[in-house]
């Protein structure tokens, strides 16, 4: 699978509407990588296919992020997530059946569910406090870097080859990603 920015608007705005109202955006952020984890814990990939990397408050997904900020644009994004503001986000589109949102699959709607219901009445520096106790969260400083796999998958139990084996499958499925689209 290739990053889709008309999945990932359709992962936001499923939490949005779950959520009713404006969400910060640093807590939808958490709740998206969230789902991209819990994704991984279950089929190995995450959800999302964006690049995950850590930043001062904890794991993001970074062309989401960009996304996000305003630093890139897609229609599928600007047409259903507003941009931030006074920290926030809002859904532009009421989303009145989960059909709607065609993008994602029975399993991934069952995985946001899971999330929300886990995480989304946390408050946004609850979310990242937790996001910071998570195995594969390192401080980078002022910086990004990238998440290390490898430290997910043992956190979900996987000996160390396997956990290996599932970060490298990872990382070759996004190279396929980036060349398809490349070429396209």
């Amino acid at each position: 699978m290739i990053f889709s920015e008309q999945k990932v608007a359709q992962m936001a705005a499923f939490f949005l509407t779950r959520r009713n109202g404006p969400m910060s955006h640093m807590k939808l952020m958490k709740l998206l990588y969230l789902a991209d984890r819990e994704n991984m814990a279950r089929f190995d990939v995450p959800m999302s296919d964006d690049f995950q990397c850590n930043m001062k408050n904890g794991p993001v997904l970074s062309s989401t992020l960009n996304l996000m900020n305003g630093n890139i644009h897609h229609e599928a994004w600007s047409a259903l997530i507003s941009p931030i503001s006074n920290y926030e986000v809002t859904l532009l589109k009421t989303v009145h059946d989960w059909d709607e949102l065609d993008e994602l699959s029975k399993s991934d709607l069952s995985i946001l569910e899971y999330v929300f219901q886990s995480h989304g009445k946390k408050k946004r520096w609850d979310i990242v406090e937790y996001t910071h106790e998570l195995p594969e969260w390192k401080h980078p400083g002022n910086s990004s870097v990238p998440i290390d796999q490898v430290l997910t998958f043992k956190a979900f139990g996987c000996s160390d080859d396997v956990a290996q084996q599932k970060a490298t499958q990872i990382q070759l499925h996004m190279q396929l990603g980036r060349k398809l689209s490349e070429m396209s």
